[in-house]
């Protein structure tokens, strides 16, 4: 762990690779929560977090070597369900690189739990980490010019979900309607870091596919996330879902 100042109040957080990094934002989120550390904006990346707001940032930078970072750990609580279609351009591919048949990709990713583990490249993209090391998949040679708003992807270690049309050389493996940007919701983006992810296969017509076998959680205690717009609490469980699919996206 290194710790480079940031102007007169921040610090960035260099750390090994993207579980030290998810692992150090959850206890700074815990520690912030308990009121033993003052800091007004956390913001993760792939191997840094950025602390901002700090009082005294050149005094925590040393102490932070010290500190017992707790790896990622076991806990029930909310899990937002993003109902997706597995209909992307790309299932081919990835199946052909995963070495599976077409149908087992969406299975497949469909029974990881995921975890947003940082946010970038477009307002509401997520980058979330959740699949096993032996299912990263390279990006596309050649990006294409335009990527359908929901389109569901995987590039390297991570999976995300376009929040609009753009550019992008990820490989497609899905679609949802669920809304990941919406500037008139608090918070805005429906991924924030730390939130727990579920994708739900669903039918063309929006109907729940084969549910995947539950699999044990492996979130790490931190802040609870607030109910965000356009979600729901089920009652018998504790599960957020995003909006359900009425139809097919128009458009690849």
């Amino acid at each position: 762990m290194r710790a480079l100042p940031v102007g007169a109040h921040a610090l960035l957080v260099e750390v090994a690779d993207g579980s030290a990094a998810e692992a150090l934002h959850a206890e700074l989120l815990r520690r912030r929560a308990t009121g033993a550390l003052r800091v007004r904006e956390i913001v993760p990346a792939a191997r840094t977090v950025l602390l901002d707001g700090l009082d005294d940032p050149a005094r925590l930078g040393a102490e932070l070597p010290a500190w017992h970072i707790p790896p990622l750990s076991p806990r029930a609580e909310d899990v937002l369900e993003i109902p997706v279609r597995y209909d992307g351009p790309d299932l081919a591919d990835v199946a052909a690189h995963w070495g599976v048949p077409v149908a087992e990709v969406g299975r497949i990713h469909a029974a990881a739990r995921f975890r947003v583990a940082f946010c970038g490249f477009a307002p509401g993209f997520g980058y979330l980490t959740g699949l096993p090391e032996h299912y990263e998949v390279p990006r596309r040679a050649t990006p294409r010019t335009t990527v359908p708003a929901g389109a569901v992807a995987l590039a390297g270690p991570y999976t995300g979900v376009y929040p609009r049309p753009s550019p992008g050389g990820w490989q497609l493996i899905g679609s949802t309607d669920a809304v990941l940007w919406d500037h008139a919701r608090v918070p805005a983006a429906l991924l924030t870091p730390g939130v727990r992810v579920r994708f739900v296969p669903v039918t063309p017509s929006g109907r729940a596919d084969t549910p995947a076998p539950p699999q044990q959680e492996d979130a790490p205690a931190q802040e609870d996330v607030p109910a965000q717009g356009g979600t729901s609490l089920r009652g018998d469980a504790s599960v957020r879902e995003a909006a359900p699919l009425p139809s097919p996206l128009e458009s690849r």
